[in-house]
């Protein structure tokens, strides 16, 4: 009997250990089953949300030395000239450029302007029978001019045989003697390129002396200088050719200028 109530025991024992033992296992098996539940529905939400952009601040920064490069090409970009500034620079006209440098022996050529008159008639140099021929021509000028003298004036004339008027005489007196073409008015004369300008205390034996008479905007009177103060005219109607003194007061009140028509290179 005792044998039957211990065996009982011991299975009533056994089977409470038993109970015991599985009830923790199932509490967590059902612990685990939710937490598996629930992380399966965590990433399904997830896989149903959209995807947000990345923010600036989380995307991949670039080495240094891409920064670097990239920065310094957009600066030469930015400080590359446009299509219409070297349009510009190129068609600049040739006074803005910076002038050309010199090399070796080459010199930059003087201006025209720059020589003085008297370096203009005294650059050339004459041969002995180019010399004669020069000193010969300005004679003849000279007679010429003196065989006129006492003659009447005459308005538009440059013949001994109709008389003369002041451009009419240096014409005649120079015309056959220069290479170049002798025009017709005192105006012209005074503005021919092919006439040296002469200053005043230069003067010499067969330059032209011009006058404004009737106004100061050109030149309209014309004589040729003799030497020692003196002048040659044909001065206005009602006078004959004349000399006259270069210091006299009126025509100095009057005078702007002289030139020389004939010069070594220009003489026939």
């Amino acid at each position: 009997m005792r044998l039957l109530i211990t065996l009982f025991i011991l299975a009533v024992a056994q089977l409470f250990f038993n109970v015991a033992e599985a009830a923790p296992r199932s509490a967590i098996n059902v612990s685990h089953h939710k937490a598996t539940r629930k992380n399966v529905t965590e990433d399904m939400r997830r896989k149903r949300r959209p995807v947000k952009a990345t923010s600036s601040r989380h995307k991949t920064r670039q080495p240094l030395s891409h920064r670097v490069k990239a920065l310094a090409s957009h600066r030469k970009l930015k400080e590359r000239p446009s299509h219409e500034a070297r349009e510009e620079r190129h068609h600049t006209p040739e006074h803005h450029r910076t002038e050309k440098k010199v090399y070796g022996h080459h010199r930059p050529l003087a201006r025209t302007s720059d020589i003085r008159p008297s370096e203009k008639l005294t650059a050339i140099r004459m041969s002995g029978a180019h010399r004669q021929r020069y000193q010969k021509a300005r004679k003849i000028a000279m007679v010429k001019l003196m065989d006129q003298l006492g003659k009447p004036y005459q308005w538009g004339g440059s013949s001994p045989y109709t008389g003369f008027d002041c451009s009419g005489l240096v014409y005649y007196a120079y015309k056959d003697l220069v290479n170049y073409r002798i025009p017709r008015t005192a105006n012209e004369m005074f503005h021919l390129r092919d006439a040296a300008p002469v200053k005043r205390n230069q003067l010499e034996k067969g330059d032209l002396v011009f006058f404004h008479i009737h106004g100061r905007e050109k030149a309209d009177h014309v004589g040729v200088y003799l030497g020692n103060g003196k002048f040659i005219q044909s001065p206005r109607t009602g006078k004959d050719i004349q000399i006259s003194a270069l210091s006299n007061e009126y025509w100095q009140s009057h005078y702007i200028g002289a030139r020389r028509v004939m010069t070594p290179s220009t003489v026939r």
